[in-house]
């Protein structure tokens, strides 16, 4: 688990199987690579469009994708600074996976500048609301000290609570860094992770 990876939203999933489906459709009917190429790429720059008008609607969810598009620099030229910018809008309206990535973003100065503090700030927020892939990150920042004093008892107690909300790779995370610590150190990580507590937001808007 490197924990540099943002996460995808719906959109993504729906442009990559339209995708998908598009090339599986050509080759049963004998199309040219190059017709198959020219209409997926059609298809996409037309998913693209009516994602971006989505996010300027202010649909958060598209937002978040849009900015993983500018982000990744799939459909558009990579641009991080406008990738923080439509999730700094999505994140506004308290999307979960906007928080991970402008966090993601701040901890590896992409489009903002370097912070482990902000980073920390906005992995916390979305592992408020028991996002997984924000609790994993947390995982990282404790294990690897960054932001935060180094806490092997921290770092698995997050780790494990990610496996429990689905993410694999942090299981795998979690058992190696298990082999680095006590038994008396792993039983209180998990005493941790059974009472931890989602904490209320006050505001979905707070300023940042």
């Amino acid at each position: 688990m490197n924990g540099r990876q943002p996460i995808a939203c719906r959109y993504g999933v729906l442009l990559f199987l339209s995708l998908f489906c598009l090339t599986m459709s050509a080759c049963a009917r004998g199309t040219s690579v190059m017709e198959a190429s020219n209409d997926e790429l059609a298809r996409f720059e037309e998913s693209t469009k009516e994602l971006r008008k989505l996010a300027q609607g202010g649909d958060p969810s598209a937002q978040n994708e849009l900015g993983l598009l500018y982000y990744e620099g799939r459909g558009v030229p990579q641009n991080h600074r406008k990738a923080k910018e439509w999730f700094d809008k999505a994140v506004e309206q308290g999307h979960t996976g906007a928080q991970v990535n402008l966090g993601t973003l701040y901890l590896r100065g992409e489009g903002a500048p370097q912070s482990s503090q902000m980073a920390l700030f906005w992995f916390s927020r979305a592992a408020g609301q028991e996002d997984a892939l924000a609790f994993a990150k947390l995982g990282l920042m404790y294990s690897q000290g960054r932001g935060v004093l180094q806490d092997f008892i921290q770092a698995h107690m997050w780790y494990n609570l990610s496996a429990a909300h689905g993410e694999g790779r942090s299981a795998e995370a979690r058992d190696a860094l298990a082999r680095q610590m006590t038994p008396a150190q792993i039983a209180e990580a998990q005493r941790l992770a059974r009472e931890w507590r989602p904490r209320e937001e006050k505001s979905r808007k707070t300023a940042y």
